[in-house]
């Protein structure tokens, strides 16, 4: 029973493999922007392919953890890409709202590619902070108050490194495509191509993974403020201050507190007090003018004197 289910399952997963690569391909060499119907088709015909495809790995038990490499058929090699051109086609999904959602689901792809690759020895690389390894790490980390400047180069010397083996793996596949892509080559030329294809994919998925660590940093901190901000908004708005009438005397307080019995009566000297009690007037180091010279027009430091009258005359007041 199970050799005639892959016999009907196996002839249907390279098709879906090819189809899907190939549209991949289309959509990274197209001119047209990312976000145009034509290619967002592409892409979401690709992810649908490529769920199939992995549904039907899934079934087959095409690969296990208890294998090693050599174990594997050469032209099944191929198939342990399929988490990396997931994780390349949901990079290329277009929807601003979802961008974070794309990103994770991505990284996930990415690493799970990584992962399987990791574990049968097809290259020599580190893997990824996981999100919990990721989230120890930056607690561990946050009680340092330098970069770790040694960790910086490591990294960097990692990224040139990486780059000059890529281009010495696509190098190699070119001069291979050929003669496997006619049916010429045997199975150890056959076995070498589909590696330097994983190894390619490795490297991009390496750079991938940083990229998109990155900008979900990015993303997150852009909607920091506005969530920081949400309790603000709730914050009751100060009362607005009750009008009152500025008189130059008590004398005259009473006669426009008769007046207007609604609104509250202060004398100049009261206002003056007032103020100076709460350190709301300026003190630049000169003579203190007082409320009469400053109504009776002598003026001590015209400067001074226009910044209280200027003060006054913002309060919701009737001068007399």
């Amino acid at each position: 029973m199970a050799a005639s289910k892959e016999e009907l399952l196996l002839p249907r997963l390279p098709e879906l493999f090819e189809t899907s690569k190939k549209l991949l391909e289309e959509v990274e060499v197209a001119t047209e922007p990312t976000g145009s119907r034509t290619i967002q088709d592409k892409v979401t015909k690709g992810l649908d392919l490529l769920e199939k495809a992995a549904g039907m790995l899934s079934q087959l038990d095409l690969f296990s953890r208890n294998e090693d490499l050599e174990e594997i058929a050469s032209t099944d090699l191929k198939y342990l890409m399929v988490p990396a051109l997931q994780g390349a086609l949901t990079m290329k999904q277009v929807n601003p709202s979802k961008r974070l959602d794309h990103l994770q689901r991505a990284r996930e792809h990415f690493i799970n590619f990584l992962t399987q690759c990791h574990c049968y020895h097809v290259a020599e690389f580190q893997l990824p902070q996981t999100k919990t390894n990721s989230a120890e790490n930056n607690t561990a980390s946050s009680s340092v108050a330098y970069p770790n400047l040694v960790a910086m180069a490591s990294q960097r010397q990692a990224k040139i490194e990486r780059y000059k083996q890529k281009k010495e793996v696509e190098h190699r596949l070119a001069a291979l495509e050929s003669a496997v892509e006619s049916g010429q080559a045997d199975d150890e030329r056959v076995r070498e191509y589909h590696l330097l294809h994983l190894r390619r994919w490795i490297a991009i998925s390496l750079e991938e993974i940083e990229s998109i660590d990155q900008e979900i940093k990015i993303l997150k901190e852009k909607d920091a403020p506005r969530e920081a901000s949400t309790p603000h908004s709730s914050l009751p708005e100060k009362p607005p201050m009750k009008p009152f009438i500025l008189t130059r005397n008590k004398a005259q307080a009473k006669v426009f507190g008769a007046g207007y019995p609604s609104l509250a009566t202060m004398t100049v000297s009261d206002w003056y007090e007032q103020h100076q009690k709460y350190g709301a007037l300026p003190d630049r180091g000169l003579a203190k003018p007082t409320p009469e010279s400053i109504c009776g027009g002598h003026l001590y430091d015209l400067g001074f004197c226009e910044n209280v009258w200027r003060h006054l005359y913002s309060l919701p007041w009737h001068r007399v």
